[in-house]
């Protein structure tokens, strides 16, 4: 079985020199993951998803986020010129996790 949501959210940079982009993850999906992965996330909380945005998806992981009480989702480069989305654009996610 595989647990799988949709939700839309704002694409923000981090600020710093690296450039990576994410998204926050809602409170009320981020609490079903939690649920979902008790005991089984990797390295720094990370959890293997496969994401979709605008018919582009990818493999990769969302990590736990302290300061929001949630996960983030990294968007990179590829995807975000492929979907032709920037920082501040809201954006539709696909997300499934993978192995459940």
């Amino acid at each position: 079985m595989t647990a799988s949501y949709s939700f839309k959210a704002a694409l923000w940079l981090y600020p710093g020199e690296a450039g990576w982009h994410f998204l926050t993850l809602p409170a009320e999906i981020a609490d079903d993951v939690r649920v979902q992965t008790a005991g089984s996330s990797k390295a720094f909380g990370s959890i293997k998803v496969k994401a979709e945005i605008g018919g582009h998806s990818w493999q990769t992981s969302l990590f736990r986020d302290n300061k929001s009480s949630s996960y983030l989702l990294p968007v990179k480069k590829g995807v975000r010129d492929k979907a032709k989305i920037d920082e501040g654009d809201e954006v539709t996610v696909h997300l499934s996790l993978d192995g459940l």
